[in-house]
């Protein structure tokens, strides 16, 4: 069982940064992919960002490419969202989820485990 713990949400203006963590309980972190996704008032959640087990690999959505950055530390067992040129519509909860899986780090099935979210506010 893995219980993870998103920090860092808050309000900015437009073209600001904010830092997403998320802490996640356990003894193999290091086993898990990670991922961001979030979700808008009225949308669907969808994928933001991924990185693999070791941290080597990382994968983004399209409109958050050049912007965002996502990395591991496996030994904290925490993993951050870094978000640059925020945008308004970069406004929605994210949700930090975990994976033990090798499928599509995209699809929402395929992980495991979930926090409770942390609430992006991005003002024009």
């Amino acid at each position: 069982q893995v219980q993870l713990v998103e920090s860092g949400g808050g309000l900015v203006q437009a073209g600001g940064s904010l830092r997403l963590s998320c802490a996640a309980s356990g003894r193999t972190f290091s086993s898990y992919t990670m991922g961001w996704f979030r979700q808008a008032p009225g949308k669907e959640r969808e994928f933001v960002a991924a990185i693999s087990r070791s941290g080597g690999i990382t994968y983004f959505t399209d409109s958050v490419k050049g912007r965002f950055t996502i990395s591991k530390d496996n030994a904290k067992n925490t993993v951050y969202l870094q978000m640059n040129s925020l945008k308004p519509e970069d406004t929605a909860v994210y949700y930090c989820a975990a994976k033990l899986n090798l499928g599509d780090v995209r699809i929402q099935g395929r992980y495991d485990y979930w926090g409770q979210g942390t609430q992006v506010t991005v003002s024009s």
